[in-house]
């Protein structure tokens, strides 16, 4: 039986194996199908991202309830937790969508589509970087309602 880490690592290698079928596809059959190509690749790497993350938020969901039924605090109930919190996550999650994001903006418009792109993951990580500031309260205080 594979274990979720070799399971990874397959997946990492059949998008690997994806892409360079994706890269000869396109040298063979030139311009033409590039769009095509460049869309199926990212919707392959979008089902490898939502798997990642459908185990990862399954995990962590049963790690809480297993807390909550031995009468524990839950991680989450407290900034003391040990692993890396969602601000984490969305800063790879970024860098991760950054990559084809960013190879998408730089062949339709330029360096302008690059920067445009890049200013938007830059915005999205201080936004939500800014409410976490501002839901702890810069007094250092919990305040309720702030979700």
């Amino acid at each position: 039986m594979m274990s979720g880490r070799d399971a990874d690592l397959n997946q990492d290698s059949d998008l690997k194996r994806d892409l360079e079928a994706a890269v000869q596809t396109r040298k063979e059959l030139g311009e033409t199908y590039e769009t095509e190509l460049v869309e199926s690749f990212l919707e392959k790497v979008e089902q490898h991202i939502d798997s990642t993350v459908d185990k990862r938020v399954r995990r962590q969901l049963a790690e809480q309830q297993m807390v909550i039924a031995r009468g524990g605090r839950s991680p989450a109930a407290g900034d003391e937790g040990g692993g890396p919190g969602p601000a984490f996550g969305l800063a790879a999650l970024s860098l991760v969508l950054a990559i084809p994001l960013s190879a998408i903006a730089a062949v339709q418009t330029g360096l302008a589509g690059l920067l445009i792109c890049w200013g938007g993951i830059v915005g999205v990580n201080a936004c939500y970087a800014g409410r976490d500031v501002l839901r702890r309260g810069l007094g250092g205080g919990d305040r309720e309602g702030w979700d």
